[in-house]
């Protein structure tokens, strides 16, 4: 769905106040089935793990505020209604599986990477947000919700892809893995690669752990904000070309001494040391060259 067009009526309801920022999409539904779409909301309560800590979390039950129902969902809050026992309230029908996408200001949809919601609803109310919304509470948390300062990364992109380079700069490391996994989220698998032979600048000023490097990467081969691997499988399925750059090709490593020095003392026990690094490159046959 990345990059995907919202349908007529959602572009409409778009443009009411307050906007829609999310999509919820059936995950049941045949790809080009027009029953997809389950609802859209303004926000979603359990989306971004609040807490500073994950040792700390605490899943609580998602909560759809500002909620559009579309006939999907419309069916789960009829079961809801008749309640369990009488005919048409049947616990199943309460229960929806669906990803999340996100909603930019022109209204594309956009799917969050690895973010699912499976559960039954439990509970509707109207909401605050707007006159004919409401908000749906189910049974069960958002699984594997994103660090609550992904939120901004999210905002950030609602725009449209980043213009500059280095916008993921300031994030601490786990913030840089988001910034990656929105720039996965957007990339455009229809673009051609470009052709064996190119060469590509890494600015490594800012590449002081395992998380700058990916976000690095991905925007010398494919620009700000681009995507070129988030793990080390991932990269070398980036490398096999397909996703920005064929092989094989010459990655010029500038300021590659600020990683050298960061990545030879890791954070953690699993992190590739600089070394490492380079191993891995120059086994997919890219021509690396540090200054």
């Amino acid at each position: 769905m990345a990059g995907g067009r919202a349908s007529g009526e959602l572009l409409r309801l778009w443009h009411r106040t307050p906007p829609f920022r999310w999509l919820l999409v059936d995950e049941d539904e045949d790809e080009d089935s027009p029953s997809k779409a389950i609802a859209a909301c303004v926000d979603i309560e359990g989306l971004f793990d609040e807490s500073q800590s994950p040792s700390l979390a605490v899943a609580r039950p998602a909560v759809l505020l500002g909620c559009q129902p579309m006939p999907p969902m419309g069916r789960a809050l009829d079961a809801l209604a008749l309640d369990v026992g009488n005919p048409g309230g049947a616990a199943w029908r309460r229960r929806i599986r669906a990803s999340i996408a996100s909603l930019a200001d022109d209204g594309s949809a956009t799917k969050v990477v690895g973010v699912h919601l499976q559960g039954a609803v439990t509970a509707v109310r109207p909401s605050a947000l707007g006159g004919g919304l409401v908000d749906v509470t189910l049974d069960t948390p958002i699984a594997n919700p994103m660090p609550y300062g992904a939120r901004s990364i999210w905002e950030l992109w609602r725009s449209g892809r980043p213009a500059k380079p280095g916008r993921w700069a300031g994030y601490d490391r786990d913030l840089r893995h988001q910034w990656t996994m929105t720039a996965l989220a957007y990339h455009r698998h229809d673009a051609p690669d470009k052709p064996a032979g190119s060469i590509y600048e890494v600015d490594g000023r800012n590449v002081t752990d395992v998380g700058g490097f990916y976000c690095a990467i991905g925007e010398a081969v494919n620009g700000p904000g681009g995507y070129f691997g988030s793990n080390p499988d991932a990269l070398h399925d980036c490398a096999r070309g397909g996703w920005g750059a064929a092989s094989p090709f010459r990655l010029v490593w500038r300021h590659s001494t600020v990683a050298r020095e960061h990545l030879d003392r890791p954070d953690r026990a699993t992190d590739p040391t600089f070394g490492q690094l380079l191993g891995w490159l120059t086994e997919d046959s890219i021509d690396v060259r540090t200054d």
